[in-house]
């Protein structure tokens, strides 16, 4: 099911214009904001997803680029 919210929220994104995002990256962006505190409960990563932000996205994007790592 978070899989499917992952492809949709990327589709998403793709129709504003952003085009070679996939669902993976938005998945990554979604769970480095669990990295401190672990993994919440399912409903919270739900809302996670469908309330994220591109410039959100693309913040946690640029910031994996500076780190060298891309998800």
């Amino acid at each position: 099911m978070v899989q499917s919210l992952c492809e949709s929220k990327a589709e998403e994104f793709r129709l504003i214009g952003y085009e070679h995002v996939e669902a993976e990256e938005v998945w990554s962006c979604v769970q480095a904001k669990y990295a401190k505190h672990g993994q919440p409960a399912l409903h919270v990563i739900v809302n996670d997803i469908l309330s994220l932000k591109v410039t959100s996205f693309m913040n946690q994007m640029t910031l994996d680029a500076y780190r060298g790592s891309r998800f």
